[in-house]
């Protein structure tokens, strides 16, 4: 018998993965005020009878009191066949003073349910363009994750901004989609001269007021979508470093800091560029290279991938990597609407991954997919985001991030290596997408046509399907002539609802005598028998060879191994010592309830491997203990009165 597990503390109780244990900024992002969940109704999709093309926000911000003057001038095209009025969303808190049309006309509006309905001068034709300026006042409200925040670090004030999903009209006019990306934008920020705002694309000019204020003006040259305009203010240390893109050219990262945070966060600053290098080369040029990449820190225990200038309270290697990534998936291509929001997510928690890879070697990636794949197995529900309404459920951190992960992941073992990146940056580049929207099928398609086949079945599988395989085999051997021996295999899929059963290629190692065989076999039904010859005298199998299936294997059985045995018995594990995989076998001489658990030196259990009954028999387990440090583990068998425990020792 084989038993492979892909997550040893998934299956222990107390080691089920907490958000804060798997990755503290994700908890941040789903869980820091629980009243968010209320407020965050939705406000999607916005106007759908005008185009937005540019957003230019002429902001005052004041920390004593806690306030915002504002004039937002937005361009707007008619998207429909001619319309009189259109609205933005505002959110009620603030007050508007006046509304003008194409920079002179005041305009008649209203200001109710958190929109701002305006009754333009005229009828417009479908294409034509105006212009509204709104002036308005107030304090802005702080819904989702913190859309508007006043704080203090150090007794300094700090101002922030995180408008994602549904945080943007707590603090501008907008129209709130992600869907309609505007062609460029403009923030000018005056506030108090001991401060220094920090906003998307380049520093255009500094303007002192002489009144104890000065006006910093950010240009954004690329379009962008409404929620990833930011703003952070405080008495940022900057420190910059540089991107070398070619012989001659760089670009500049500017980092913005706490002055009392520099020497303990430089570490992550100094390592951007090398994320850079790593996903310039796997995914395409850093799509905002004419500008700059930066982060600017706030009071928050999380991140977040504004364009061009990450806001980060939580510092380390995965989620400065994670944010980074976002530039390209999530930035440069954004998610069309929030039921897709594994387009940002999953392939930015998916790119921790890939740099970890490039830093540090296969064993990196393979720990930090396993990790992936422990806490995506508790996802409930589609990837597919069913509920959008939801704050919770769109940052699912288990279904966005680490099974939209798995999904790239298990593509990457679909299509093989090149073929994988070469997806990626063909998706990158892709014109339909570029700069722009998409959608699930907007990324299969770009997949199928570098790949050359149908990806449906996967598509179809894993976004909008749920759970995941669980599998049972059986196998047996039969001498053919001299080394060669035919197999007979058979896999049976754990009846699921959508789908009944997963289709997926499956590569499976037998491990013979002349050495070991590697065959992948293509598992599209619930049952399936597969038979072929290989060369060799198989001892034993892996399934699901270097881990490419988010899956659990419940059994493994060898139809050779016709006797009974005549104990009970628990073998020692070999390899031992072992990194990080060994096998457990043991023997059971009549019908037993059977357990077989793993604990720490301290004789804490860490997980339980096999938990139910089975048929008298030979059986054996493999052992994967990447998520576990060195050291001195125990192995326990019971069935039924017999009892029996040995040492096993993890050398990393």
């Amino acid at each position: 018998m084989h038993f492979k597990i892909a997550m040893v503390l998934l299956l222990a109780a107390s080691f089920i993965f907490a958000q804060d244990d798997y990755k503290p900024w994700i908890k941040a992002e789903r869980e820091r005020h629980e009243k968010t969940i209320q407020l965050s109704k939705i406000q999607y999709p916005g106007d759908t009878k005008i185009d937005v093309s540019y957003y230019g926000l002429e902001l005052t911000v004041t920390a004593n009191p806690n306030y915002i003057f504002g004039a937002v001038t937005i361009d707007i095209k008619v998207d429909t066949t001619s319309i009189d009025n259109c609205f933005l969303d505002l959110q009620n808190a603030l007050s508007i003073d006046s509304v003008y049309l194409n920079g002179n006309a005041t305009a008649n509006f209203t200001h109710t349910s958190n929109k701002i309905n305006i009754n333009l001068d005229r009828t417009y034709s479908q294409n034509e363009t105006f212009s509204v300026k709104v002036f308005y006042q107030g304090t802005p409200g702080s819904s989702g994750f913190g859309s508007f925040e006043f704080g203090y670090h150090g007794g300094t004030p700090i101002i922030w901004t995180l408008s994602e999903p549904y945080g943007a009209p707590d603090w501008f006019p907008c129209k709130d989609t992600p869907a309609d990306k505007v062609d460029s934008s403009d923030v000018w920020i005056t506030v108090a001269d001991n401060l220094i705002p920090v906003s998307n694309g380049t520093l255009e000019n500094i303007t002192n007021n002489g009144n104890g204020t000065h006006t910093y003006y950010w240009k954004n040259h690329y379009t962008i979508a409404h929620y990833l305009i930011s703003l952070a203010i405080t008495n940022y240390q900057q420190y910059d470093t540089y991107f070398h893109y070619g012989q001659n050219d760089s670009m500049v990262i500017n980092h913005f800091v706490y002055p009392e945070s520099f020497n303990s966060v430089k570490t992550y600053l100094d390592e951007t560029d090398d994320m850079l290098e790593v996903f310039s080369e796997f995914y395409g040029p850093y799509p905002f290279i004419n500008e700059k990449y930066g982060h600017a820190e706030m009071e928050w225990g999380g991140a977040m991938e504004h364009q061009t200038c990450s806001s980060m309270g939580f510092w380390g290697t995965g989620v400065v990597s994670h944010e980074l990534a976002h530039q390209w998936y999530g930035d440069m291509i954004t998610c069309k609407d929030w039921h897709h929001i594994w387009l940002n997510e999953g392939f930015a928690t998916y790119s921790e991954a890939v740099y970890l890879e490039a830093r540090d070697g296969q064993g990196e990636y393979n720990t930090q997919i396993a990790n992936e794949m422990g806490y995506a197995k508790t996802a409930n529900g589609t990837i597919w985001v069913q509920d959008i309404s939801s704050v919770w459920e769109i940052f699912n951190g288990a279904r966005s991030y680490a099974k939209g992960a798995c999904v790239l992941h298990m593509l990457r073992g679909v299509v093989g290596d090149s073929t994988f990146f070469n997806i990626l940056r063909a998706y990158s580049d892709d014109p339909t997408v570029k700069y722009g929207v998409a959608v699930t099928e907007d990324f299969q398609a770009i997949a199928e046509s570098v790949y050359g086949q149908s990806l449906d079945y996967f598509f179809q599988e894993w976004i909008y399907g749920e759970n995941y395989p669980k599998y049972t085999v059986n196998w047996s051997k039969n001498l053919v002539s001299g080394n060669t021996y035919q197999i007979d295999l058979n896999i049976v899929q754990n009846v699921n609802v959508n789908p009944s059963y997963f289709t997926m290629p499956i590569r499976i190692r037998f491990n013979t005598s002349l050495g070991d065989t590697v065959v992948t076999v293509f598992n599209n039904a619930q049952n399936q028998n597969f038979q072929f010859n290989i060369n060799g005298d198989p001892a034993s199998i892996n399934f699901d060879y270097g881990n490419w299936i988010l899956d659990d294997l419940l059994l493994v059985t060898n139809s050779e191994i016709l006797s009974t045995p005549s104990e009970f018995k628990l073998e020692q594990n070999y390899p031992n010592p072992f990194n990080p995989s060994t096998t457990i076998k043991y023997s059971i001489s009549t019908k037993s309830f059977v357990t077989l658990k793993i604990f720490n030196i301290l004789g804490k259990e860490m997980t339980t491997i096999v938990n139910k009954e089975l048929d008298a028999g030979s059986y054996e387990v493999e052992f994967d203990a990447a998520t576990l440090n060195s050291g001195v583990y125990f192995y326990k068998l019971e069935a039924g009165s017999f009892s029996e425990t040995k040492k096993m020792l993890l050398m990393k």
